[in-house]
């Protein structure tokens, strides 16, 4: 059994799990499959809107895809996650992501 399809059962067991489906997230980023990473980015940040990191992948995988609009969509989204959180590290990652898309 992949790894892929070792996190994907971990889902199916547990999909309110938040950092188990990002850990799927990243494992489909690393196998470039961008529109199933943003797929599931999409899904976890509707199942956990505070899942900071994930909006930061999302916009990755949105470039990735060559679609700046859905990128900048989720850069701001995060950057909007992150002060609402107070998470300031977050929010300068964010927010230089979103200045190098312009």
């Amino acid at each position: 059994m992949s790894r892929l399809e070792a996190v994907k059962g971990l889902v199916a067991q547990d999909p309110s799990n938040s950092r188990i489906r990002f850990m799927l997230c990243m494992e489909y980023l690393g196998a470039a499959d961008y529109t199933s990473a943003l797929a599931e980015l999409r899904e976890l940040l509707s199942r956990d809107p505070d899942y900071v990191a994930a909006y930061y992948q999302a916009g990755r995988a949105g470039e990735e895809l060559g679609d700046t609009d859905t990128a900048r969509h989720f850069y701001q989204q995060g950057v909007e996650a992150a002060r609402r959180l107070g998470d300031a590290h977050s929010l300068s990652e964010l927010q230089a992501a979103l200045d190098i898309l312009g």
